[in-house]
């Protein structure tokens, strides 16, 4: 028996234990470096990624070029959700298999075919890096290239199909200093400039701000169609030149503004939001109005393809995404009508509505004064900041949106509530002395007055000449509940859902009429009663529609169908004594709005001055002044316009030449 046998048996087991464990030592070493590549390229730490290259690696790379070349490559397919995972061991030893998955500028990307070599050095596993790491095929001196395709935005439609906002192309005037700067300089900058309607500062600014003569430097972006570029191709031989440029454009006319709004560069706090979105630093986005409200729909998605580039020729496509435009919108407004309405408004403040009573249509949605959108994608001229610095910004407040005090208008939501609860008798006279009146003592100095002088009115009379006392005593008749109910019924207090958010409109601050005083002045639209053009265009509606008002309408879908929205508002046996007092208002003489009255064309109407004061005793306050008017035969249009500060401008009477005006020219179509 050989006496050293187990000792050799031992000594072999300690062997083979040692290999073993030396083996597990140098895999869980090189899963540890896997482990830090992984969360550096993750973690987008590149610097920290450089610390476990082989020597081999840093002399290929340096750490500068290294980090700056994965930042650049990273950032510009806009990189992010790296997720890095170990595949099937590979047969190769030192050879770890990898892929990579991340979202991109191109949509998902996931690569599989990785190949991490590693090598020992001082006892370390190191990286043995080369380009191929970045993305595989690549080699030295390859670029990552992406081509983005962009998207169409939706257009935004009138009823009729014509553009009101779309993707065009506008000019670009600007300059080459080398053949500008060469002679008359100075002089040219003055002609420019006069031309353009900027200031010569403007123009110097640009140029001394530039610090290459043969970069073109853009000076304003301008539309095809503006009478100043055929000024500005007159004098391209000195050194100006146009280009064209991709752009949004919008209908020309100030009287779209508000409604459309428009697109704009996206700032931080945007891109913040909307991070998640598909957005970067470059990206246009609704700014404001129909632009900022349908940006979902309107934006399209662009395209892109990353692929690597070698010697300036495509070698291989890495992902590649097709552009998805945006979707069109089409409105329910009339374009010309639009137009009309703000034109005749003069750029005074105030709001304007249209609806078509039959359909729920919005036809026409005003503020005054509004702005031309182009002006955001292209430049304001010197008169026109002029204009606006003078009218104090006014452009800016979207009025069609605004809650205003409805005044004597309010009077046939008055009127119908008093006839469906029969509160009201049309035929009864009611007696009136003088022209102030309060219920009782209990109200102290505060008595409500009117303007007219009868002796007696009933319904018809009360309507024709805006008595205020004879609708403060039939609210104070039908009870606070009772008209509170009413007035919902017309959608008071209710949110109109047209597709555009609107302020909603009031009963009061609160939704109660806990005040007699509050109750009698709603009566006749002053009160806390707080409205818009579009709820009294709807209200008036009525008179045209049946008793009904149909659900409005601004952005049209496909096989949309019209549908009631308040049902039997005015009921059939009452809905001919108000068309008789209403139409009475227009044409019998010596009603509120007869100078609005149209040869061949029945309207029922109401003019209304409602008294913006700061107490019930402020006798300095300003008023507002509305004309609301339906044409009862075609049932065409219902048509409410508000003008604010008509104190000095005659009253409501200022309203009623912009709504006969415009009337007249719509139902001549």
């Amino acid at each position: 028996m050989n006496k050293n046998k187990p000792f050799m048996l031992i000594v072999m087991m300690l062997a083979f234990c040692f290999m073993l464990l030396s083996g597990c030592s140098q895999e869980y070493k090189q899963e540890e470096v896997f482990r830090l590549f992984s969360e550096n390229l993750s973690k987008q730490d590149y610097a920290n990624l450089y610390s476990i290259l082989s020597k081999e690696s840093t002399e290929y790379i340096s750490e500068e070029e290294f980090v700056t070349r994965y930042h650049n490559i990273y950032s510009g397919i806009q990189a992010n959700s790296v997720n890095i995972k170990k595949n099937k061991p590979a047969n190769e030893k030192d050879v770890i298999p990898f892929s990579i998955e991340m979202e991109t500028v191109a949509g998902k990307v996931d690569v599989t075919d990785y190949q991490l070599k590693l090598v020992k050095e001082k006892g370390e596993w190191k990286i043995q890096w080369n380009d191929s790491l970045i993305f595989p095929n690549m080699q030295r001196g390859d670029k990552i290239r992406v081509k983005i395709s962009q998207a169409k935005r939706g257009s935004i439609l009138d009823r009729n199909g014509n553009p009101l906002a779309k993707d065009g192309e506008i000019k670009t005037v600007g300059i080459n200093p080398s053949i500008f700067d060469k002679n008359d300089r100075e002089k040219k900058i003055k002609q420019l400039a006069a031309i353009l309607e900027i200031s010569e500062e403007e123009i110097t600014k640009k140029l001394d701000e530039n610090t290459n003569p043969d970069y073109f430097v853009p000076i304003v972006d301008i539309l095809p169609d503006n009478e100043k570029l055929k000024r500005v191709e007159e004098i391209r031989e000195d050194g100006i030149f146009i280009y064209n440029k991709p752009s949004r454009i919008y209908k020309n006319h100030e009287g779209f503004g508000r409604l459309l709004g428009y697109v704009g560069s996206i700032n931080a706090e945007e891109l913040e939001k909307h991070k998640e979105n598909g957005y970067s630093a470059s990206s246009l986005i609704g700014k404001a109005g129909l632009e900022q409200v349908y940006e979902d729909t309107l934006r399209g998605s662009d395209g892109a393809e990353i692929y690597i580039e070698r010697d300036e020729e495509k070698v291989k496509t890495i992902a590649k995404k097709e552009p998805k435009n945006g979707q069109d919108i089409r409105l329910s407004i009339d374009s010309e009508l639009q137009a009309k309405i703000y034109d005749e408004m003069n750029r005074d403040k105030g709001s304007a509505a249209a609806v078509n009573p039959k359909t729920g249509e919005v036809l026409a949605l005003v503020s005054s004064p509004s702005y031309n959108s182009n002006r955001y994608t292209t430049y304001v001229t010197r008169e026109e900041q002029k204009l606006r610095e003078e009218n104090d910004f006014a452009d800016e407040e979207n009025r069609f949106s605004k809650l205003y005090s409805p005044g004597s208008v309010f009077k046939l939501i008055t009127s119908a509530i008093g006839l469906e609860k029969g509160i009201i008798d049309p035929e009864k006279q009611i007696q009136m002395n003088g022209r102030s009146w309060q219920k009782d003592r209990s109200w102290g100095n505060y008595s409500i007055t009117r303007v007219n002088h009868q002796s007696s009115v009933n319904l018809k009379d009360a309507v024709k000449y805006s008595d205020n006392i004879y609708f403060a005593m039939s609210a104070l008749d039908m009870g606070s509940e009772d008209f509170i109910a009413g007035a919902k019924q017309f959608g008071i207090g209710e949110e109109l859902k047209i597709g555009y958010p609107l302020t909603t409109s009031q009963i009061s601050n609160d939704g109660s009429l806990n005040s007699e005083i509050l109750l009698a002045d709603s009566g006749y639209g002053q009160g806390e009663i707080m409205v818009t053009s579009l709820n009294m265009a709807l209200a008036y509606s009525t008179l045209s529609n049946n008793g009904n008002i149909m659900t409005p309408t601004l952005v049209q879908t496909n096989n949309q169908n019209a549908a009631v929205w308040k049902e039997g508002v005015i009921s059939p046996e009452h809905l001919s004594t108000l068309n008789n007092a209403f139409t009475a208002v227009i044409h019998e003489e010596g009603g509120t709005a007869s100078n609005s009255k149209i040869f061949g064309v029945l309207l029922a109407g109401k003019t209304g001055t409602a008294e913006i004061k700061v107490s019930k005793d402020d006798h300095a306050g300003s008023e507002n002044g509305w004309f609301v008017a339906t044409d009862l035969e075609t049932s065409k249009i219902s048509l409410a316009i508000v003008l604010e500060d008509v104190k000095e401008k005659g009253g409501s009477r200022a309203a009623i030449p912009i709504g006969k005006n415009t009337l007249s020219a719509y139902m001549q179509r």
